[in-house]
């Protein structure tokens, strides 16, 4: 199958309508979204939905999100609640996933075999338009081989999907970087399974309850089911191996020291690329710039294995609001790789 690579221009919609008249055919479709660029199917049609699985080589445990045009269509494929509406209201359209009791409508290999569905409504612009012409619900896990950095730019789903699907849309590089917010939600609680742009500060405003399940910060517990993508406890991996500095005043003692002895790259603040200065870094912006260095995170991991990187050293973020999803990320892009200083 040879891939097409198709710039978005909303005047002129020829890459939009081709996108839609596929995903109406049952084909894949790679799409951007405000968060990372997604690998859309009719989310209606069970064989397109498992070609998903085929094409990115995702276990088939795994569940998908059913992208929305408007918030109220959830009502088509999900049991809706009052927590929902109070949260679509505040959030919708945005990077915020929804779990809910899923409809007959939406076939079981859309949800892993489970009885609730994953609803997001999506803020950009080419995504929503082709959701609109298509006149379905997408099902869209990102666009990228399963378990490897989520791609960012139209280039990265072609990396990754060459030959796989006959489209992808290019709308530049995603605003926000990593993948939405997903949450659970009963009548007045909110679990959140996978940190995104939405936080948990920011979920508190609309509902007091809300707690953060284990799996976001650890491995899923022994026989725990996936409840959302991106719960397993290796994901988003470069072919590098990554590890996590959680002292930064050793990091730049440290990153010299095994840049001597291995092919590594190094994921330093812009502040400290004077002081490492000769070494192979990807800057991944200001100490204080969590946004910046949320958005960067899965091109540079992506570049660390163009450079040929063996080994990648970075900061370990916090977990404090806003960097938990970038936290979230790296811990399951290392593999929990955690080294303490210079004897790590």
């Amino acid at each position: 199958m040879k891939t097409e690579v198709l710039s978005w221009d909303l005047e002129n919609e020829l890459a939009l309508k081709k996108g839609a008249q596929i995903i109406r055919d049952g084909g894949l479709v790679g799409i951007p979204t405000e968060t990372v660029y997604g690998l859309g199917a009719c989310a209606y049609n069970a064989g397109a939905c498992l070609e998903i699985f085929k094409a990115k080589g995702r276990p088939a445990d795994n569940p998908l999100i059913v992208h929305i045009l408007n918030p109220e269509d959830a009502e088509k494929i999900a049991i809706t609640s009052k927590l929902y509406y109070r949260l679509a209201e505040r959030f919708m359209p945005g990077p915020l996933t929804i779990i809910m009791p899923k409809r007959d409508i939406i076939p079981n290999e859309v949800t892993a075999g489970l009885d609730s569905v994953a609803v997001r409504c999506p803020v950009h612009k080419v995504a929503r338009r082709i959701i609109e012409l298509s006149g379905v619900p997408i099902a869209a896990p990102s666009a990228n081989k399963s378990g490897m950095p989520s791609p960012t730019t139209a280039q990265h789903v072609y990396n990754d999907m060459n030959g796989e699907i006959p489209l992808i849309i290019d709308a530049g590089a995603c605003e926000v970087g990593v993948e939405s917010t997903v949450i659970k939600i009963t009548e007045d609680e909110i679990i959140l399974l996978r940190p995104g742009a939405i936080t948990v500060e920011m979920l508190r405003e609309i509902c007091p309850r809300v707690s953060v399940s284990s799996a976001v910060l650890q491995e899923l517990r022994a026989g725990e089911v996936a409840l959302s993508p991106g719960m397993k406890y290796k994901h988003y991996s470069p072919k590098a191996s990554l590890y996590l500095v959680s002292d930064s005043e050793d990091f730049i003692a440290l990153a010299r020291d095994r840049a001597q002895r291995e092919k590594c790259a190094i994921m330093c603040y812009d502040e400290e690329t004077d002081a490492l200065d000769g070494l192979m870094l990807l800057p991944v912006g200001r100490r204080e710039d969590i946004k910046e260095q949320t958005r960067r995170l899965f091109d540079l991991l992506r570049q660390a294995d163009e450079l040929g990187a063996q080994t990648i050293y970075a900061h370990l973020p916090t977990m404090q609001d806003e960097a938990l999803a970038l936290y979230n990320r790296m811990i399951r892009a290392s593999a929990h790789k955690i080294i303490g200083g210079t004897n790590g």
